[in-house]
């Protein structure tokens, strides 16, 4: 498979054709041959566009096809399982979106038919090959903080602010809506990657803005999907950790990761309220000296950078996929990344619903 290219259909349209496809296309191991929507016509019209193969409207069809060694998803959440699923039982690799699923028994079920498959398996999680985020990870490595006092993340955006935005699946909970599964599913992944894993939590739930206008008829649609998201975790490490995530602030000051050790703080932000991956810088101070920059090394910066800041470490993304498909193994970010974000969701609204801390297992126990 060395030189042959991996030929890919992609799932899903609306990220799929900002992100995934584009992505697919510039990777010089990749070839994206077919794409599904579940309108025939819709389909044709997207592959017509990006000059694609094959067009089909049911991801049985995308499966059956001999061109597809691949399949990236990038539906709603709702439909991740029951997709996957098909993917995974044809023997395909998987690139799947976050949220992995709407529950942990279906995210654990996937990660075991991926196994079993042997397939290679894995999540978009995307801030693991962001510059100043792989610099901050170094860093921590290397022991620039010392041991860790404190974890501070804000991530307080406004790409929800707009109370006539019209209701969509987004606005309903039981289609993995929510800012908890849109960024905190993210938040989960880094945490773990970054820090240590979480021992326990307590978490609460918002939903600030109650109705939001049907797109057809502008009748107002109740909103049960939260929209903000207070956290405090104890790492299994013993640090303390606070987060606070939000969809609907105005001029929120944006994405901000806060590291405080007794030798030395790091802070990582961006506060681009259009582009959640483009902006950030990195900072730090030891001894109590002031803050100042920290140049991110030349060796970590993306080879190319595009309008869209997603669509960089996409391409990471899918080089650390490809990478994991040739050598047949299981490279970080896989769905066994995803089962961990996915059961600390599902314990932030047991702590919601029950107002309490919750114990949070380890992974392997649940995954054995």
């Amino acid at each position: 498979m060395a030189d042959s290219r991996i030929g890919v259909a992609v799932v899903g349209t609306g990220f799929g054709q900002k992100i995934h496809i584009p992505g697919l296309q510039i990777h010089h191991r990749t070839e994206v041959v077919a794409v599904y929507h579940r309108n025939l016509d819709k389909a044709q019209a997207v592959a017509q566009s990006f000059q694609i193969p094959h067009a089909a409207q049911t991801v049985e069809e995308i499966v059956c096809l001999p061109a597809v060694d691949a399949v990236a998803i990038s539906t709603p959440p709702c439909l991740h399982y029951e997709m996957a699923k098909t993917v995974l039982e044809a023997g395909k690799h998987l690139l799947l979106e976050k949220p992995m699923t709407l529950d942990v028994k279906e995210a654990i079920e996937l990660y075991q038919l991926a196994q079993a498959q042997g397939v290679v398996a894995m999540m978009d999680f995307e801030f693991r090959f962001v510059p100043a985020w792989q610099h901050l990870a170094e860093l921590l490595a290397e022991g620039y903080v010392g041991q860790k006092r404190l974890v501070k993340i804000d991530w307080l955006v406004s790409s929800r602010a707009d109370a006539t935005r019209p209701w969509n699946w987004y606005a309903r909970r039981d289609q993995g809506g929510g800012a908890l599964g849109a960024i905190g599913s993210h938040l989960f992944d880094y945490i773990a990657w970054l820090f240590a894993p979480v021992a326990r939590l307590c978490g609460q739930l918002s939903t600030t803005i109650a109705t939001r206008p049907d797109p057809i008829t502008g009748e107002a649609k109740p909103v049960d999907a939260d929209d903000t998201c207070t956290l405090m975790l104890e790492l299994t490490d013993g640090t303390p950790c606070q987060a606070c995530l939000s969809a609907v602030t105005y001029q929120g000051r944006g994405h901000w990761v806060e590291v405080y050790g007794d030798r030395g703080t790091l802070v990582l932000g961006s506060d681009n309220q259009s582009d959640y991956v483009h902006g950030f810088k990195l900072w730090g101070s030891q001894a109590g000296q002031p803050l100042t920059e920290l140049e991110i090394p030349a060796r970590l910066a993306f080879p190319t950078t595009y309008p869209d800041g997603r669509l960089a470490p996409f391409i990471r993304v899918v080089d650390q996929w490809v990478q994991g498909i040739e050598q047949g193994r299981l490279l970080a970010p896989s769905l066994q990344e995803g089962v961990y974000s996915q059961l600390l969701m599902d314990l932030t609204h047991q702590s919601h619903q029950t107002k309490t801390w919750v114990e949070v297992p380890p992974l392997d126990s649940i995954l054995s």
